[in-house]
This record gives C-alpha cells, sequence and structure tokens, in this order.
C-alpha cells in the first residue's frame, strides 16, 4: 500500500520530521501532527504511527519507558526528486549566488548534482523595469567585500571602509552595519549601517556595496540589539501611501508579490474585483516606491497622501509630454 500520495508533501514531511526525532512520546507526535499537517489530521495520522493500532504503518515500536522509537537505526533518508534537482541548477546559475557560497562550495554542488540540466538560464529573461546598471556579481572584488560586510553583521563587527560617493569623492569612516538589502528595480546590494563616532554609535544611513572600494574587519564588536528596528521606525514614513488595485490582468496577486517585503494592509472590496492597500515605506526610498507603483498602470490609482499622488501625476505628465515631442 502507497504511504505518501506525494514526495515531500505535508504527510511525508511530518512522518520524517517525527522520526528524525529518534524518540517520541505520544504527547510529542500529536503536537508535532498539529504544527506540521492539517486540522484535521490528528482524527487518524496518530493512529497510523501508534504501533499498537490495527492502522499502524509500523514505523514506530514502543520501548520499556513507554516511549516510541523508529523501527530503523538511522534517519529516513533525504531525497530529490529530478525536478528539485533541476531547480537547485537553476539557481546556481543566478551569478548572486556566488555571493554567498565560495567557489569550492559551488564546484561541489554542481558535481552532486552531475548533469542534470537546469530549468532554465538567467538570459532567458529579459527586464524591462530593471535599471541596467546593477552590481558586478562576477567581481572577485565585490565577491571579497560582499561577504566581508556579511560576516560582520552576523557578528555585529565594525568595518573600516573606503567608499566612493556617487559624485566620485573618496569617503573612509568606519561603520557599524546592521542589515543587507537587495533592491530588485536597481539590481544592488546596500547596506543599512551606523557611522562610528570615537567608538560611539552616530547616525545612520545606507551605503551600496558596489561602491566600497576597500573594507576591513576591525575586531570592535557592538552591541546592536534592537538598533536595526530603532533606526527604521526613524525613517518610517509618517503617513502610508494608500493605492487600489485593480484585479485587471492578475493585478493584486501580482502588486501583493511585488511589494511582498513591505509593511503594509490590504481589504479586498465586497466584489473582490478590487484591493485598497496601504504601504509604509523607507521615506529616503520614496522615488523608487512611486515608479515601481507606476509600473503598474492603470492597474494602480494612488489615493493619498495628495503630495505622494501630486508627484505621481507630475511624472505621467512629463512622460506624456515626452511622447508627444517624440511624435
Amino acid at each position: 500500500m502507497e504511504l505518501f500520495s506525494e514526495l515531500y508533501g505535508a504527510y511525508f514531511r511530518t512522518v520524517e520530521h517525527i522520526l528524525q526525532r529518534g524518540q517520541v512520546t505520544a504527547a510529542d507526535i500529536r503536537q508535532i501532527i498539529q504544527a506540521q499537517a492539517f486540522r484535521d489530521s490528528l482524527l487518524f495520522l496518530p493512529q497510523k504511527l501508534l504501533p499498537d493500532t490495527p492502522e499502524s504503518w509500523g514505523l514506530l515500536q514502543k520501548a520499556e519507558d513507554g516511549t516510541f522509537r523508529r523501527v530503523t537505526r538511522h534517519a529516513p533518508p533525504q531525497y530529490l526528486t529530478l525536478l528539485q534537482k533541476r531547480w537547485l541548477c537553476t539557481k546556481l546559475s543566478d551569478a548572486r549566488m556566488r555571493l554567498f557560497l565560495t567557489d569550492e562550495e559551488l564546484t561541489a554542488l554542481r558535481m552532486e548534482l552531475g548533469d542534470v540540466q537546469p530549468l532554465y538560464l538567467p538570459e532567458v529573461f529579459r527586464y524591462f523595469d530593471i535599471f541596467k546598471d546593477g552590481d558586478p556579481y562576477d567581481d572577485a572584488q565585490y565577491r571579497a567585500n560582499f561577504r566581508t560586510v556579511l560576516e560582520a553583521i552576523r557578528q555585529q563587527e565594525v568595518v573600516a571602509v573606503e567608499y566612493c560617493s556617487g559624485k566620485g569623492k573618496m569617503l573612509r569612516g568606519r561603520f557599524l552595519p546592521l542589515k543587507l538589502e537587495y533592491s530588485q528595480k536597481n539590481d544592488k546590494f546596500r547596506i543599512y549601517c551606523c557611522q562610528m563616532r570615537r567608538e560611539r554609535v552616530g547616525n545612520a544611513g545606507v551605503l551600496n556595496v558596489g561602491r566600497i572600494r576597500n573594507i576591513r574587519r576591525t575586531g570592535l564588536r557592538m552591541a546592536c540589539t534592537g538598533m536595526t528596528a530603532r533606526v527604521f521606525a526613524s525613517r518610517r514614513c509618517a503617513e502610508p501611501v494608500q493605492v487600489r488595485v485593480s484585479e485587471e490582468r492578475n493585478g493584486i496577486e501580482r502588486f501583493l508579490v511585488e511589494f511582498a517585503s513591505y509593511e503594509k494592509h490590504a481589504e479586498r472590496d465586497e466584489a473582490g474585483r478590487s484591493c485598497t492597500v496601504q504601504l509604509w515605506y523607507d521615506t529616503q526610498e520614496e522615488t523608487e516606491l512611486l515608479i515601481r507603483l507606476l509600473g503598474f498602470g492603470p492597474v494602480v490609482e494612488i489615493l493619498s497622501p495628495p503630495a505622494f499622488r501630486e508627484q505621481a501625476a507630475q511624472r505621467v505628465q512629463q512622460q506624456y509630454a515626452l511622447l508627444q515631442d517624440g511624435e
């Protein structure tokens, strides 16, 4: 009899988690099922796992102390389907993966996957709403700088940075990096950090990883518990942007995916044909948010605040004027 309907479905993962424990109680089994399976799974799944029931799958045996242990010596192995392997190959073909993995780790993973072909390659996509001057992910120095920042964030360590500003001016200073963020619109990574002033934490700001010319770790660690939240709270807009999103061209789903990382509140109308969304944003990223909203065209209507709506109207008028001049 087939035990599971699909590889790594909800029941498969739930039972695997129980067997990984090696030794569990009846209460443990019910708790794991309630957390990882479906609401009605408690009605029948425990009977499939407990050994003293007619429906038992025979995966557990009862010990002398009343607990249950798996019948196998080793935990269940984890398998990958061909689809999963092809998806991993696809992810490994993304240049940004080299920021998080060393060349040796990438080589080892590719050898493990063998001759499996990716589902698709990055070059099959053509992006029309992303800037073309993204970060140089293939550059060895960029990757080294990125990993230094990433490790400094994990260790809460101050770094010394030589940085080229947008106007070409070289800046030097010490910073406590708090968070790395990827901008899909700009195709760039940026660092939220605080500048150090005489061994004390100073003003918060943002650095683009691609503009870092040199970076080194200082060994100085600073406890930054709660600091990231305070920095973002200080930059949070006083009033959210409110928009109405139409279901036309699958607009609501596309919008919620596009702004998944934003703090927001959404409400559908009674007919379900539109959705009103409030978006809270970083005040220093207002222009980027405006451009992203305008990219949805007539699917999105900006309702408030009035000043933000006026900015959108001015940009649309400017674009219309450019089209008229072109004709």
